[in-house]
Order: C-alpha cells, then structure tokens, then sequence
C-alpha cells in the first residue's frame, strides 16, 4: 500500500485521476546466501508493517505461520498517515524504538537520497545502518518462505512448495489482477467506465473462485500456501471497507457462502485472524482517503461476531499445516487489541 502522499496531499486526488499501482522500487532480497548483500540473519532487519495495509498483512500472516518472529523484528505503523506517509506516532516519543526513526521514508532515504517515489510497506529495513533493503512486497514473502528456512520455527508449514509453485503462481497472478489489485481499481476509479469494468472483472473472478472453493479447502493442494495468503487479505478487508468505501456492492463476500465460509476458515487458523486488527483497517481506509470519503466518517458496522461462527470446512479435509503444526500463541506485544477484533 502507497503512502506516496498524506492525508493533506494526495490522498485527495483519489478518485479524481487515472490510478496505477507503481512497482516496487527496491527490489534487493534478503537471501540464505546473501548473493544481493544482505544475508539471512536473526535480529538484523525489521519488518515495518500497517496493520491496515492487505499488502503488508501478508508478510504478518507468513511471519507467523512461519515462526520468525524472533528472528525478524516488528515495527507496526500508525494508520492514519500525515503528508509524510507512514509513521510510528503508536510508539512512546512517536519513534520506532528499534530504528530510532519517527517515519518510514527516513529508512527510504538513508538507502536512496532525494528518492522520488512512494513510500510503502511492507518493507524490510537493515537495523545496524537504518536503511531500506526492499519493499517488493510480492517478493518479500516468497523469501521469508523459501530463504529464511534455517531460522522457521520447528513444524513450520511449507507455503511455497517447489511441487506447487506454478499453479500458486498461475493462481497469484488472476488474484492479484482481478481482486487484490482489482478493488483499489474500483475504489479508486476516476470514470464510471473505468470503474464498471474493474467491478465486473473483480466479481467475475470472485466467482471463479467461489466455484474453485466449492469442494476443495485450499485453493492450491491441500494445505495452506501463499496463494490462499494472498487472497485472505483481501477477502478479511472486503465486507469492512471494499464493500462501501470502494464500492465494490454487488454482494458481500458473507453473502456467499462458498468464500465466507473460506475466509472464516482461514481467519479461524492460527496465524492468520490473530494478525488483523479491523480497527486499523477501518480508520485508515475512511479517514486517509479523503478524496472518495471526505468527511473522513469511519461506518460503525459490520458486526464482526459473525467471523468466529463454525463454517465447517474441515469436512472438505485437507491439512491446514500439511505436515507441520500450527504456530504458537503471539506475543503479548503483538497481541490485537479488543477494539481491533470480534
């Protein structure tokens, strides 16, 4: 999620121009092997996250699934941006306590002086020198997946199995186009052409997917993998802000019963519910958007009660885990707070 500009500046023009999601920037991986610089290492980079961001919810999800986070440390943004972008407003003298920096983009540049584009999470930060390694945030978990093996947690589920991989990839790649991109194509549409064509495209392939649920758990396998992260994070989001907030109301995703009861699945799955806090995703899409939701009124509803209903997938079967175990309880730290979960 970009935070090119604040809640003064650009995030104004929402709605009002062509949108275009800009490419990762920083495209440096942080590999077993080190081949681009920086070697896998406990302790020595940070993940800087907001909770509100679906983007950066994925990297939350694979730390978790995978046991890494006592290898890889957390830095969890403010969601409600200012002209600066992103911003650590939630820690004590509003400073990251790990970096020592008041917002993102002085990690950005400490790696790239003067850099022009936005700044967003995820993004993975050296801690010794301050500086961004990467924002890839399609990369970023395929690594913390298939490089940052030697420091998993015992029982850490494979997520990107080699076996798979390119029918995850074929998966990725219509979610991304047609959902996770597709609603931010809806939202923020500047011509009613524009946006009926991004609407149709996105409910098309929600049916496609529907169907694809239908009588397997798991969109790849029959385990959880990457694919069905990618799609969580947008489904956990879409009755909450896509629905109204983006305008994405031909149905809500708990109006079909195929992807509502996957979604609950999965938010019911160690590791994934236990990372999203509805309180950030609300206040940050109403409040920040303010080019398609001036007043900056945050909707009191949905009622949420309805995500911790039995929805009876485990009688497809499958193995959320594939041979391995479910992660552990967060850490107190991490904890979602009451207001942010049902």
């Amino acid at each position: 999620m970009s935070g090119t500009a604040g809640i003064d500046g650009g995030n104004a023009t929402y709605g009002k121009k062509p949108f275009k999601r800009s490419r990762s920037h920083f495209t440096d991986r942080v590999t077993a092997d080190g081949r681009d610089g920086w070697p896998v290492e406990p302790g020595r980079y940070r993940l800087v996250v907001s909770k509100a961001c679906p983007w950066a919810s994925r990297a939350l999800v694979s730390r978790r699934l995978l046991g890494l986070e006592g290898a890889l440390s957390l830095a969890v943004a403010d969601p409600i941006q200012d002209h600066r972008s992103w911003r650590f407003t939630l820690d004590p003298d509003d400073r990251d306590p790990v970096l020592g920096i008041r917002y993102l983009h002085e990690a950005y540049d400490a790696r790239e002086t003067d850099y022009p584009g936005g700044v967003s999470v995820p993004a993975v930060v050296e801690v010794p020198s301050g500086r961004l390694v990467t924002n890839d945030f399609q990369q970023i978990t395929l690594d913390l997946a298939t490089e940052w093996t030697a420091l998993h947690r015992e029982g850490a589920p494979e997520l990107y199995p080699s076996a798979l991989r390119e029918e995850i990839d074929e998966v990725a790649e219509d979610v991304y186009r047609d959902v996770n991109n597709g609603v931010y194509r809806c939202g923020f549409a500047h011509e009613q052409k524009t946006y009926e064509d991004a609407c149709r495209a996105l409910f098309a392939r929600l049916d496609a997917l529907s169907e694809r649920l239908a009588n397997r758990r798991y969109l790849v396998g029959d385990q959880i993998t990457e694919a069905d992260i990618r799609l969580f994070t947008t489904l956990v989001r879409f009755d909450a802000v896509y629905h109204g907030h983006f305008k994405c109301n031909v149905r809500k995703i708990a109006e079909d019963p195929v992807l509502w009861a996957y979604v609950r699945d999965l938010y019911q799955t160690p590791g994934f519910g236990d990372t999203v806090d509805f309180d950030h995703i609300k206040r940050h899409y109403y409040q920040v958007h303010t080019g398609i939701n001036p007043t900056g009124i945050v909707p009191l509803g949905p009622d949420l009660s309805g995500w911790l209903t039995p929805h009876h997938r485990e009688q497809l079967g499958g193995r959320p885990f594939g041979e391995g175990t479910p992660p552990g309880p967060p850490p107190a730290a991490e904890r979602v707070p009451a207001a942010g979960r049902p």
